[in-house]
């Protein structure tokens, strides 16, 4: 949950770990080429029950803003669902309710990457743009929400991914600031494996098992090296000296040991566990994990940074999770007002608060009093203004299925990383142009 992320999200995004988090969408199930076009606005008629659908609430705040509308509201009572904490079994399962046509789901939370799809195959209802306060939220966040023009979801939370560092053992080994290229952090986890307290660590890691979490990583080395996945146009160009770089540094960083061997399997809450059990100097992940190593044996010895690049400062994949309304819910006036008060100010003040969720909202990042308690939140506003999305396109589950297939067999060395991005061009070229 960088997601993703997620890390998002995210796979935001994630994921992703919170509800709020998730990075990503993920396996290719579902996402025919059948898309229709986007249906007329929806009437929000109907008041009662509902349910809020998303991944598992990692961070135990999530019911806590359902019991303030609940309280508030008992009449229309709403029903967390917890869905998987991976990003593609949360994906295959809404859309699994939404082919059956079922009411069980109202309110979704969905990766930023799912808006074309689920918008094109009329799986979400578009929504009335003057019922939320968009122009206070960061761009790039409300872009993720819209689909040919129209407001298909809202944003809830978003993601950008962070490096977080061990400030204590880079200190003790005379590293005085934190890397901005992947050079530099290898020559600083060099120095810093020299000390006794940390010779039995590795370097870095990041989110490398076949899933969501893997194209975001991946998407972010290669955007990290000023390669791209897909043009200004969505044609796929990939196949190119700089993405090459970009997986280059990920495989040869499991050759060498840069990365451990045990990331292969890693997905956002097994880097963050393994990072607060001091098994790493370094991790690629969303800022999620802030509140939570907080609480945990290293609070105080670490802190977080931009990504590093090739050349310089790296680009994250952009994260988070939208509030989508499913067309085939019940109570959708109930939905609607549920929408804007999960996602109000408020309530993203108190994720930010209690469990690190990046806002939505851009004057939370320039708040005085959130900076000096959050002092990750202006390079946390930075990767995510500067985020690429991933590929926004209908057939996402296909394409990233595709990327995920590809990378995993350069990076457990069963294709090279020129094969792999030589197929991997084929298959985007042959998905995009359906």
């Amino acid at each position: 949950m960088k997601t993703s992320t997620a890390r998002a999200i995210q796979c935001s995004a994630a994921l992703t770990a919170a509800g709020l988090l998730l990075t990503a969408c993920g396996s290719s199930g579902g996402s025919g080429s059948g898309q229709s076009e986007p249906a007329a606005a929806a009437s929000f008629k109907g008041r009662g029950p509902i349910t809020y659908v998303a991944g598992k609430d990692t961070t135990g705040t999530v019911q806590t803003i359902i019991d303030r509308w609940n309280k508030a509201h008992p009449e229309e009572k709403v029903t967390f669902i917890q869905l998987p904490t991976d990003a593609d079994s949360q994906r295959q399962q809404m859309i699994q309710n939404a082919e059956t046509k079922s009411d069980a789901y109202t309110v979704l939370a969905t990766d930023v990457v799912w808006t074309s799809e689920f918008a094109a195959h009329q799986w979400i209802e578009p929504l009335p743009a003057n019922k939320f306060p968009l122009g206070k939220m960061l761009r790039p966040v409300v872009e993720t929400a819209k689909y040919r023009g129209k407001l298909y979801a809202v944003p809830g939370s978003s993601n950008g991914g962070l490096l977080f560092y061990r400030t204590d053992l880079l200190k003790k080994a005379g590293v005085t600031r934190p890397p901005t290229t992947w050079a530099q952090m290898t020559a600083a986890c060099a120095k810093v494996r020299k000390l006794p307290e940390a010779k039995d660590m590795s370097c870095y890691a990041g989110q490398f098992q076949k899933y969501e979490g893997l194209t975001v990583n991946f998407a972010e080395a290669v955007n990290s090296a000023g390669g791209q996945i897909v043009d200004a146009n969505g044609k796929p160009d990939v196949d190119t000296p700089q993405a090459k770089k970009g997986l280059d540094f990920l495989v040869d960083s499991f050759k060498d040991k840069t990365i451990p061997k045990e990331a292969i399997t890693y997905q956002e809450e097994d880097g963050r566990q393994a990072f607060q059990a001091g098994k790493l100097i370094f991790l690629n992940n969303w800022p999620y994990v802030y509140s939570l190593a907080q609480k945990s044996a290293i609070k105080g010895k670490f802190a977080v940074a931009p990504l590093p690049g090739l050349n310089g400062p790296g680009a994250s994949s952009l994260g988070g999770s939208n509030l989508a309304l499913s067309s085939f819910a019940k109570n959708k006036a109930t939905a609607l007002d549920f929408m804007k008060f999960f996602t109000s100010e408020e309530s993203a003040t108190y994720f930010l608060k209690n469990a690190s969720l990046a806002p939505p909202y851009a004057d939370l990042y320039d708040n005085a009093a959130l900076d000096k308690q959050y002092p990750y939140l202006p390079d946390l506003k930075q990767s995510i203004t500067k985020a690429v999305p991933r590929p926004r396109v209908v057939q996402y589950g296909d394409v990233t299925a595709a990327i995920q297939n590809e990378v995993y067999a350069a990076l457990t060395g069963k294709k090279s990383s020129a094969q792999a991005l030589k197929d991997l061009q084929g298959d985007l070229q042959k998905l995009t142009a359906q």
